[in-house]
């Protein structure tokens, strides 16, 4: 029998304007972490998270390690992960969700600088004592209650220990093996990103995976093994993705009809938009455009199959 493949689930953000941090704070976050959850996910931002109390297993990748009260974590996006809490255990954490590579853009010195510390900061996923590295506890605690208080001038407060804290975390990953890794991931990544862009401009049109892989002058097999490597998903779910969050934005902020919409984000009919979108919104999309929260949460899922063992 044919092992199903296992499901991987992106958590999807909109960063607030003007900010390049979504604090997730309070109350909502003391809770059971991981009842009724199996499958991993990743989120379109880093995800800096702050333990204060509890106990459970947090999910790296493929790495399985227990964490306790006073221990922080920090994950680049696209990392594949999930947090269990050990039995009936109630944990407090509170989550910094950052858009590194727009932040470091905009305050590095140069692109080149830029890229340097984006490689090291997204080279892997860490779980910290606060004793172990006191600084970026520290500076993650002081971004979080600078964000909570949101007192004049906060956002340019906050960015000031967020540069702290994204430097020191480059400084550290500063080894040979983490260089040479980057090198080959960027490779992969410079042969799709044309693919991305064209994916992005051209996601309305009926476009074969074939066309895709021959203006990369790769076959076909072999684009879909490096797009998948980079993107964490095959080209077809990636292109659908667009179009659905596409259609999420004009559902929300249009009346046109889903029909219309559905059209002209590229779907070749109404039974494919519904039941592309049901798979990745969990819901048809006339259901979504009634739910008032649907952008007031901040918070969209996308259920995507991945190749099995990432």
């Amino acid at each position: 029998m044919k092992r199903k493949k296992p499901k991987i689930e992106l958590r999807y953000y909109y960063m607030p304007a003007g900010s390049p941090i979504l604090p997730l704070l309070g109350e909502r976050w003391v809770q059971n972490y991981g009842t009724g959850i199996e499958d991993l996910h990743f989120h379109n931002f880093m995800e800096i998270g702050f333990c204060y109390y509890g106990e459970g297993i947090l999910t790296l990748g493929e790495e399985k390690r227990k964490f306790t009260g006073r221990q922080f974590t920090v994950i680049p996006e696209r990392f594949p992960h999930t947090t269990n809490s050990m039995g009936n255990t109630v944990c407090k954490w509170e989550y910094l969700f950052v858009d590194v590579e727009g932040f470091l853009r905009k305050n590095c010195e140069s692109a080149v600088q830029a890229e340097k510390m984006l490689r090291r900061i997204n080279s892997g996923a860490l779980l910290m004592n606060e004793e172990e590295e006191p600084f970026i506890a520290e500076c993650i605690i002081r971004i979080m209650e600078i964000m909570r208080r949101e007192e004049e001038f906060y956002i340019q407060e906050a960015s000031g220990f967020l540069m702290a804290l994204l430097v020191r975390i480059a400084r550290m990953n500063r080894t040979p093996e983490q260089e040479m890794l980057y090198e080959e991931q960027s490779r992969s990544m410079r042969i799709i990103s044309d693919t991305l862009d064209y994916i992005s401009d051209h996601y309305r049109e009926n476009t074969k995976i074939e066309q895709l892989s021959a203006n990369c002058h790769l076959s076909e097999s072999h684009f879909r093994r490096i797009f998948s490597g980079c993107m964490h998903m095959s080209p077809v779910e990636y292109i659908n993705l667009i179009r659905v969050r596409t259609a999420c934005e004009k559902l929300k902020k249009t009346d046109r009809s889903v029909t219309d919409i559905g059209t002209e984000c590229g779907f070749a009919s109404d039974s494919a938009f519904n039941r592309n979108f049901r798979k990745l919104m969990g819901m048809s999309p006339a259901e979504w455009r009634k739910k008032g929260e649907n952008y007031e949460q901040l918070l969209l899922k996308f259920d995507i199959r991945t190749e099995e063992g990432w």
